[in-house]
């Protein structure tokens, strides 16, 4: 089995480099595919990974941010220390590898008050300034681990998101409760560079925060805040945008907020808005019925 690490990277991308996955209805995975706890997630870093050889990362053809390269060859690694033997040692029958069809789920969200709640219930300043902060922009969480102190326009009242998903930036308005909390959290702070500074050894550092601390910030502030629902970074996206559909955002608008390059994941937002489901009414709502009461039961249910 090639050991996971570095120098090892250039031949995970080396042995995958041969799978081309067709599309496919049937569920039926290979007998390592289902009997392994990995399964989905190695079927979907072979689907993507799809590299030129042995230059590995440098060599790359699709054009991934070096975030999703690391999941992906992480999910191999594992994959290949699963069973003991790199993943190149079997004739897999590349053809008949499908693509997993998942099932489309809608996202839970959280509701207006309980996001309210949540930021509330942040252990300190420091996490309430990022819970604020990407509850207000709908940011993603990469983003707003690069977010810069520069990135904040007080006099403009918007957001600077650099390079976000795609290498695209975009604005986003910048709110007077955030910008209380932000300006609170920086005479405290005095962050350099980075808005959310990392650590080095234990001390603050010039350096982005790692997702990690956003996770357990709204881990630690869901739990303080006695919110059941499992609150990650997304969670807060999904709820921003939400809250603006409910609020009267039109799509286009929500769509810009989010940074999406079509209006189709957008769109989702509105099945998860009270609003416009409770406009959109039932057919029998206006319907002349007759009186539930008055209908013949089938049958006694109980004795007498």
């Amino acid at each position: 089995m090639v050991a996971p690490g570095g120098n090892n990277h250039a031949q995970l991308f080396a042995q995958t480099c041969t799978l081309r996955i067709r599309q496919r209805h049937s569920l039926d995975f290979s007998i390592e595919f289902s009997t392994s706890p990995l399964r989905a997630a190695v079927i979907i870093a072979l689907i993507f990974m799809r590299f030129r050889g042995p230059a590995g990362p440098t060599g790359q053809r699709r054009n991934y941010s070096q975030t999703t390269v690391n999941t992906y060859l992480k999910v191999v690694e594992d994959f290949a220390r699963h069973f003991g033997r790199s993943p190149d040692k079997r004739a897999y029958p590349v053809e008949e590898v499908p693509y997993p069809r998942a099932p489309r789920r809608l996202p839970i969200i959280l509701t207006r008050e309980e996001a309210i709640r949540l930021i509330d219930s942040a252990s300190n300043l420091f996490h309430r300034a990022m819970l604020i902060t990407m509850y207000s922009t709908g940011m993603r969480r990469a983003e707003l681990c690069r977010l810069k102190v520069e990135d904040i326009d007080s006099t403009r009242m918007l957001i600077h998101i650099r390079q976000g998903k795609g290498g695209k930036d975009r604005d986003v308005p910048l709110s007077p409760k955030a910008l209380e909390t932000l300006r609170e959290y920086w005479r405290w702070m005095k962050p350099q560079t980075y808005l959310f500074p990392g650590t080095v050894n234990g001390s603050r550092a010039d350096k982005p925060i790692t997702p990690k601390v956003l996770w357990e910030a709204c881990r630690e502030a869901a739990q303080r805040a006695g919110i059941t629902k499992a609150v990650r970074p997304h969670l807060l996206r999904h709820s921003f945008a939400t809250h603006l559909v409910e609020g009267g955002a039109d799509l286009p608008t929500v769509q810009a907020l989010l940074g999406h390059v079509d209006l189709k994941p957008t769109s989702i937002y509105l099945h998860l808005s009270e609003r416009h489901l409770r406009a959109a009414g039932t057919p029998v709502d206006n319907a002349e019925l007759s009186s539930p009461d008055q209908v013949k039961r089938s049958r006694r249910l109980h004795k007498r």
